[in-house]
């Protein structure tokens, strides 16, 4: 045997001396079901593990339900029934398995009332340890939007049937409060866990009659991107009582009314008023604000606590309201504004906080520097853009005066500052309208390069996915700048010429590849507008499309354009024809495809085969229907041809 280490081991019992002997016992404790070390009171998640054949069992079941491979919905209603009955005793020792809490999502989301209520009272006593665990907490949630649902239904349409069953008489209602009083005394260790934090998260926006978002939806209230990313690979789809507001009792708002004082007491000490307040808590609570845990959940407590208090006093535990400045808050301003967590909170809490005090916070700290917060492409920047979005009319002129000369620069690392801009000019009645677009054709289209071209300043196609022949996905960026691409062409006319001048200037071949792009294909698709466009440059682009007018037909993407070329061939009837008349030579390609089939009906293609005349009726009355003074748009600076009226006596006869 070495001999051991005695510096380090005489280092180790040295420290150990000083520490309580439960701390001792804890860091010897191996729990390999304890998912969270976090929360002060370490609660137990631990309930007993199923044997083999139990878990083949659920594993089975689960595997059933996924599929839905059921005859009928009575079939399938009576599997439920029979799985229930098996999962009696042992629901907690399914929530806290991979697998099997999956299946207790799926039999939530299906089981019926009584069902419900009787795995809702399984987990009675252990609702905050469930809220702690890492499987078990996602469970937990999907138990409450359902059991909302359940207290909303016997809301609007109670029961009278008389049964004698005690079972029967227990409203939802009274077992959600008894749920909620068994969470109250672990609030605020709620607060920073990163797994119940989101529990506490859905009960703010159940007790306050919120929306309550899809598990799946991006920039949601409740769940953080790995964990829609996780949600969607798991294909647990939501059922109807998702995405919705719902209609609460009263006594949910005493009870959020509740939670926030008790919440507020534990922050503050039990201090009643704002001066009462010492120093160090009000430092503490702002670094549980710029917390990644923490953070959301301090956002939603700010955005609903002004629905019984008019104080608002989380508000006031963050910020101070006199018109004067403070260094502690200006330095707190400055890591808010810095940081990418505390941008995103700041940039939240102003969408909701009174006007008055966001007013507050801009003219003291953040009005002499807009235009260096905007340079902030990943932490400022949005709380600029949010500002221009909830500040009065006096303010965001003075922010678009500081901003609008310096667009073409903040446009090259943060595009969405250019969609801000245009939304506040237009929203303050055009205000510096051609300064905005000047700025945006420097940037986008400039007069002193002579290779300009909008699709490749705006769109990046040179580096983009376009014509890729691995499959590649749009990237979220390339449909950022599609979309802002579309903005801009619905802005103003100038936009809507360059970005056709700009295909057509393409080569053919790439110019179709657009057209097959999942994002560039929404490009193509909005300039289609047959009254905005003038009729050489619709033939011209027309030209083009109907080369490969089938293959586009027959694609996801394509087909959409080739509907759009039925309005935009208006008053262009040899176009109209020769895509018909495509379209029909390879009936038989597109009649197999299912994009094909929804071009051929849209395009009437039916009635052209056997009846012609009507199908030439119809387009007459959609030519009438599109301009109906019978004269399409004419090209720009092109003299318009004088009617044989509108000559002078002496030379109709020449002109004839």
């Amino acid at each position: 045997m070495g001999k051991p280490r005695g510096r380090n081991l005489l280092k180790k019992q040295q420290k150990d001396q000083f520490k309580p002997a439960k701390e001792l016992d804890e860091l010897h404790e191996k729990d390999n079901f304890d998912e969270s070390n976090d929360d002060d009171s370490k609660p137990q998640m631990f309930f007993g593990v199923l044997d083999r054949e139990e878990l083949e069992y659920f594993k089975h079941a689960e595997a059933n339900l996924s599929m839905d491979a059921f005859d009928n919905s009575e079939e399938k209603k009576q599997f439920i029934t029979n799985v229930i009955e098996e999962i009696k005793g042992k629901e907690l020792k399914l929530v806290i398995s991979q697998i099997c809490s999956k299946l207790m999502e799926r039999l939530i989301l299906e089981c019926d009332d009584q069902q419900l209520k009787s795995i809702f009272k399984a987990f009675n006593g252990v609702f905050y340890n469930l809220s702690c665990h890492k499987y078990a907490s996602h469970v937990l949630e999907t138990l409450l939007v359902r059991g909302v649902a359940l207290v909303e239904k016997e809301l609007l349409t109670p029961s009278f049937d008389g049964e004698t069953d005690e079972e029967s008489f227990v409203t939802m209602e009274n077992v959600y409060l008894y749920m909620l009083n068994e969470i109250k005394p672990h609030l605020k260790a709620m607060v920073t866990h990163k797994y119940a934090s989101h529990v506490l998260r859905l009960l703010i926006l159940i007790l306050a009659s919120k929306n309550l978002p899809k598990t799946t939806q991006n920039n949601s209230t409740l769940r953080s991107k790995k964990s829609k990313i996780a949600r969607k690979m798991i294909d647990i789809k939501d059922n109807n009582d998702f995405d919705r507001v719902h209609q609460t009792p009263e006594s949910f708002k005493l009870e959020l009314k509740e939670f926030l004082q008790n919440l507020y007491a534990a922050f503050t000490n039990g201090a009643t008023s704002r001066s009462e307040i010492s120093p160090t808590f009000v430092t503490k609570f702002r670094e549980l604000c710029v917390d990644p845990v923490a953070s959301p959940v301090i956002q939603l407590i700010i955005q609903v606590e002004g629905i019984f208090d008019r104080e608002r006093s989380f508000w006031r535990l963050v910020f101070n309201t006199v018109d004067e400045t403070d260094a502690k808050e200006e330095a707190f301003l400055e890591y808010l504004l810095s940081d990418p967590v505390g941008s995103h909170f700041l940039e939240n809490v102003i969408s909701f906080a009174r006007i008055k005090y966001v007013e507050r916070l801009y003219n003291l700290y953040m009005k002499s520097k807009i235009t260096k917060l905007a340079q902030r492409d990943t932490t400022g920047a949005f709380v600029v853009q949010a500002l221009l979005r909830h500040l009065k009319d006096k303010e965001v002129k003075e922010i678009l005066q500081a901003l609008v000369p310096q667009l073409s620069m903040l446009l090259n690392s943060n595009i969405d500052f250019g969609t801000s801009i245009i939304e506040a000019s237009i929203k303050e009645g055009n205000y510096l309208r051609d300064e905005v677009i000047n700025q945006l054709l420097e940037k986008y289209y400039p007069a002193n390069n002579e290779n300009r071209n909008i699709l490749e300043s705006c769109l990046l196609l040179s580096s983009s996915t376009l014509g890729n022949t691995r499959d590649d996905w749009p990237t979220a960026e390339e449909r950022r700048r599609s979309l802002f691409l579309e903005q801009l062409v619905d802005y103003d006319s100038k936009f809507a010429d360059i970005t056709i001048e700009s295909m057509l200037n393409l080569p053919e071949e790439r110019f179709l590849q657009m057209s097959y792009h999942g994002v560039f294909s929404h490009v193509v698709e909005h300039i289609l507008k047959p009254t905005t466009v003038d009729a050489i440059k619709r033939k011209l682009l027309l030209n083009v499309l109907c080369k490969d007018v089938v293959n586009l037909s027959c694609n996801a993407y394509g087909s959409h354009i080739v509907d759009k070329l039925w309005e935009f061939s208006a008053k262009l009837t040899l176009y109209k024809e020769r895509i018909a008349n495509s379209l029909m030579k390879e009936s038989d390609k597109v009649k197999n495809s299912s994009y094909g089939r929804r071009v051929w009906k849209n395009w009437h293609l039916d009635q052209y085969l056997r009846k012609p005349i009507d199908w030439r009726r119809i387009v007459k009355e959609q030519d009438l229907e599109i301009f109906p003074n019978a004269q399409p748009l004419q090209p720009k600076n092109q003299p318009k041809r004088p009617r044989h009226t509108d000559l002078p006596p002496s030379k109709r006869k020449s002109a004839k």
